[in-house]
């Protein structure tokens, strides 16, 4: 497995060659990286309209996943928004409206993205559900589309989700097919899943397309992500996908995060996949003792360990507090949940400690206290308009019977309770200040 785009800044940063173009730094060190830190010179190619050495290393990663692959230096974000615009492009070709079926626990991003794209949603809803797990069943799917006045063009689902639940997408690819609509699944946790002993990748599991983001769950810098489109789909998607990806990503890419990704492609077409399975066993061996030592675990992700506080007497955040002051930062707290992802880039003696950590800390009397139920919405107005008005914020006291304009929640987890254009509610109030939320931004008056 080669590694171009590393092997020319490696060969470009020995020269000593007068830097008269960008960055600003001049490849002196600064920070310590400078040297490795280019633009698109001559020979490094350009990322949207590659033919050379990145054009090199995405049929590298294409290899390594099986289906055709491109680079987003910009996270996943910048892939959802690509995957929905050539899911609309598609729509356009089959003189279709632009309507898409989504669980109700999708990424910001997707907001945004109806937002500058203008496509329809309608949201699909699964009873009794964390506002942060909210996929479809195979059945709930199927009856959704058999009952639907229009068929979307496509269905959309982000699996594995911010807590740790994957869902089926072999039986909501399935349903799919049999009603002749497309599957995009927002991978963004889950780009180790397809070096499983088996994959569980959800372009092999009948998903059309699908992102992943590279450095949540690989060794890659922050911001390395992939889109990945199925073989089977018309050659609309791979002949449009730069296009895409250039609309929603700035003309100046880092180098740096490319060199990431070119390099885990060597990675991962070596000891990658041994190494997951060995370290997959670990974290299935912690997962026994926690539950063993009294823990309740949320989800079913292999490299999530998900722990459902209240049950062990602690709201997230204090149990949060307890980590932090033993050296430990979890990847999310909420009043419900800790949330800790592991890899393979932990060692032993990181396990070790977590372990000694969680058992070390002492159970508490179960909190009852449950939280806000996710329940229907009022639709006012589309996602786009609701943007793109004139707002105002107000306190979350005051919010009742507004119109949200913008999402109300940050990174992480950046999953919305309310939908930009839905009325907010007495149960969304309730919602938002049990979540620590206290202004909302909602469409002026």
């Amino acid at each position: 497995m080669t590694t171009p785009i590393c092997d020319f800044v490696s060969r470009y940063a020995g020269e000593g060659t007068l830097r008269l173009h960008m960055p600003g730094h001049k490849g002196k060190s600064v920070l310590g990286f400078e040297d490795r830190d280019i633009t698109e010179i001559k020979g490094a190619d350009s990322l949207y309209e590659a033919e050379g050495i990145i054009a090199e290393s995405e049929k590298n990663a294409s290899e390594v996943f099986g289906c055709k692959t491109y680079y987003s230096t910009e996270g996943s974000s910048q892939c959802i928004r690509a995957m929905l615009y050539l899911v609309c492009l598609y729509a356009e070709s089959l003189g279709r409206k632009p309507l898409i079926f989504a669980a109700r626990n999708v990424h910001k991003t997707f907001l945004s993205a109806a937002a500058l794209i203008g496509f329809d949603v309608k949201w699909l809803y699964r009873k009794n559900c964390n506002y942060l797990s909210s996929s479809p069943s195979e059945y709930m799917l199927d009856k959704a589309l058999s009952s639907a006045e229009e068929k979307p063009v496509a269905v959309y689902v982000t699996s594995p989700d911010y807590l740790g639940e994957m869902a089926d997408i072999r039986a909501l690819s399935e349903a799919c097919k049999k009603h002749g609509v497309l599957l995009i699944v927002d991978n963004a946790h889950g780009a180790y899943l397809k070096f499983m002993g088996e994959s569980m990748h959800p372009i092999d599991l009948g998903a059309d397309i699908c992102c992943d983001s590279a450095h949540k769950t690989l060794s890659v810098l922050t911001g390395g992500a992939y889109l990945h489109i199925s073989s089977y789909l018309p050659p609309l998607f791979e002949d449009n996908a730069k296009r895409a990806l250039s609309l929603f990503g700035s003309t100046s890419p880092s180098y740096l995060i490319l060199q990431s990704l070119d390099k885990a492609n060597e990675y991962l077409a070596s000891s990658y996949k041994v190494e997951l399975a060995d370290f997959v066993g670990r974290v299935r061996s912690i997962k026994e003792k926690l539950i063993n030592h009294g823990y309740s675990l949320y989800g079913d992700e292999f490299l999530k360990i998900t722990l459902c506080t209240k049950r062990y007497g602690y709201s997230g955040q204090e149990f949060a507090d307890i980590l932090r002051g033993n050296g430990i930062e979890p990847e999310f707290a909420d009043p419900d949940f800790v949330c800790l992802m592991l890899t393979p880039s932990l060692d032993e003696k990181d396990l070790q400690k977590l372990c000694e950590v969680l058992l070390g800390i002492e159970m508490k009397p179960e909190i009852t206290l449950g939280s806000p139920k996710i329940a229907a919405h009022e639709k006012v107005t589309d996602i786009r308009s609701a943007m793109l008005s004139l707002c105002e914020t107000v306190p979350v006291e005051e919010c009742v019977g507004r119109v949200l304009a913008e999402p109300s929640v940050g990174c992480p987890p950046a999953v919305p309770i309310v939908m930009c254009g839905e009325r907010i509610s007495e149960n969304d109030k309730d919602a938002f200040l049990y979540y620590g939320i206290k202004q909302c931004s909602v469409i002026k008056e």
